[in-house]
């Protein structure tokens, strides 16, 4: 089969798809973050992490069940790519619709809380309701983390598998 013909398959968009999947999670998890982190303030930082955060988690949620529509290989077959995918999505769904939204509030609730007392959230002498909040949203934020690890793990592992499929070389 021509490189050319291979455009009307699944599996270049699928190989596309992946990549954007999992080049995107990586380069917002580990160098936009921080680097956003360390070189805006903390309000501008804020600002572009909440307008960020809901295209990205819809990109995870989504690319997976584009990935399964695409996959080059039966992955009906190989129930745990399936699985993977899955995962993937509902990670991705869980900061989406609950985690994205609960950060927001309380960074929301920490602003007037600091309007209220004159204080930034990470004054030393805060009030009790204020650390009451810093707890809270660091509970959350961390919460995030570990589900967004979840999705890039469960996304390096897809990748082993579509890997172990190019090596077997599969039909297209």
């Amino acid at each position: 089969m021509s490189a050319m013909s291979t455009l009307s398959t699944g599996a270049p968009y699928h190989i596309f798809a992946y990549s954007i999947l999992f080049g995107s999670t990586v380069y917002q998890s580990f160098f936009v973050g921080i680097t956003s982190f360390r070189a805006l303030p903390r309000q501008h930082f804020a600002a572009l992490q909440r307008k960020i955060f809901p295209p990205y988690f819809a990109m995870q949620a989504i690319i997976p069940a584009f990935l399964a529509l695409t996959s080059p290989f039966p992955i009906l077959s190989d129930k745990s790519s399936l699985y993977i995918l899955a995962f993937t999505s509902v990670t991705a769904l869980i900061n989406l619709l609950s985690i994205g939204p609960m950060t927001v509030k309380l960074m929301t609730d920490r602003k007037a809380q600091e309007t209220k007392e004159g204080k930034k959230y990470y004054d030393a002498d805060v009030s009790a309701e204020m650390k009451v909040l810093n707890k809270k949203f660091g509970m959350i934020h961390g919460i995030s983390t570990l589900v967004n690890l979840g999705t890039l793990f469960a996304i390096g592992a897809y990748g082993v598998t579509l890997a172990a499929a190019l090596t077997k070389g599969f039909a297209v």
